[in-house]
């Protein structure tokens, strides 16, 4: 019972938080560009990966344009959020949001609105590179794919769930920040802009990566990401750590990164 309990009141709260903070969060979107290009990115739509039904992946460029029309264009004001699932909202068949690629425990499934990760993953690299604060993010707890073209540094993404796991970020600068989302016929675009010249350049970097191999058989990854400042005026430069990383691999490491570990 205290079990029970216990949950009832966990969702209590969550929903609670959940419902203040949508009262502060932006909705306002421009069709006028900010004159300012912060930052821009770009992933690619479909890779092929082993035993998963590649209507899923064309279901998720689907999915992926579904959201990026809701994301597209939003300003983000001097004290506001954005959230994702704020603008997205509940992905359903009746939006038109189609059976996509999903992850369960480690595992690839399949449920409605699938694949919008790739696009958590394309906003949370595109707000380190600027001055704006994430305020909510939630890392993968797996490591599900190997390093295969991998560009970016591992456990950089953002996972996304509806409701509770979303990605917010908030302006603390004087600055306006807008977001523009858009699909090719190859690659999820992204840009982020600035009604102001960016202050600062930064690089994001990884250190303290290890795989480990664990007592129950398995591995884990883990590492350290940070945000590197440099003051454009000063030269003056700052670290800051991101996140740590820490995934149970779901695929056998290769055998140089064994060796690595080992020694």
């Amino acid at each position: 019972m205290r079990s029970t309990l216990g949950k009832i009141y966990f969702i209590a709260r969550r929903r609670l938080l959940w419902f203040y903070r949508y009262r502060q969060l932006t909705t306002n979107k421009s069709d006028e560009k900010l004159p300012h290009c912060i930052f821009a990115h770009q992933s690619v739509l479909l890779r092929k990966l082993k035993n998963a039904d590649m209507q899923l992946h064309h279901n998720k460029i689907i999915n992926l344009r579904l959201a990026a029309a809701c994301i597209n264009g939003i300003v983000i004001k001097p004290g506001e959020t954005f959230s994702f699932w704020k603008l997205v909202g509940r992905p359903t068949a009746g939006k038109g949001y189609k059976e996509g690629l999903v992850l369960q425990s480690g595992k690839i499934a399949q449920g409605i609105g699938g694949g919008l990760c790739q696009m958590g993953n394309l906003l949370y690299w595109m707000v380190l590179h600027s001055s704006l604060t994430v305020t909510e993010r939630w890392r993968h707890g797996y490591d599900v794919f190997p390093d295969v073209n991998r560009t970016l540094p591992f456990g950089s993404g953002a996972t996304l769930s509806y409701n509770y796991i979303d990605l917010q970020v908030t302006n603390n600068t004087t600055s306006t920040y807008q977001l523009l989302l858009w699909l090719d016929d190859e690659f999820l675009q992204g840009t982020l802009h600035c009604s102001q010249p960016e202050a600062n350049t930064f690089e994001i970097t990884e250190s303290d990566h290890c795989i480990q191999h664990q007592w129950w058989g398995g591995y884990t990854r883990h590492n350290k990401i940070w945000k590197n400042k440099t003051c454009k005026t000063t030269g003056e430069q700052t670290s800051e750590l991101v996140t740590q990383n820490h995934a149970v691999m779901m695929y056998e490491p290769l055998i140089s990164q064994g060796k690595q570990q080992a020694e």
